[in-house]
């Protein structure tokens, strides 16, 4: 078939900017705990990377 239904000249539609940068702020409200579990991961990361400088770092020797 050559033609194209409506539905996929919908999904073809050009979005303008401004509309498309809305869209997406509206949606990132909807995320849910993103930004949130973003933080502590990455806290977490930093908590055990000093936490296991702070503990290798008494096995070091001076000899």
């Amino acid at each position: 078939m050559t033609g194209s239904t409506e539905k996929e000249s919908y999904a073809m539609e050009h979005i303008p900017a401004a509309a498309w940068l809305t869209e997406a702020a509206s949606a990132a409200d909807k995320q849910g705990p993103g930004n949130l579990l973003r933080v502590v991961l990455v806290v977490m990361v930093v908590g055990v990377a000093l936490t296991a400088w702070f503990l290798l770092r008494g096995y070091k020797r001076d000899d």
